[in-house]
């Protein structure tokens, strides 16, 4: 009988800190010459580029 090899896992990914790990980020859309608000729009993260996961250096 062959021996078992040991399974380890890997650790969890941290998550990314600018979208709270849902890999989108709301912005506040200002329209006029006064640039008033008008609403939010959402958009994909640049920090983990939508992966919701902490980017390594």
């Amino acid at each position: 009988m062959a021996a078992r090899k040991a399974r380890t896992r890997k650790p969890p990914a941290a998550q990314c800190k600018p979208c709270k790990g849902t890999g989108e980020v709301s912005r506040t859309v200002r329209v006029g010459r006064k640039h008033r608000e008008v609403g939010e729009q959402t958009g994909l993260c640049l920090n983990c580029f939508g992966t919701g996961e902490q980017p390594t250096a």
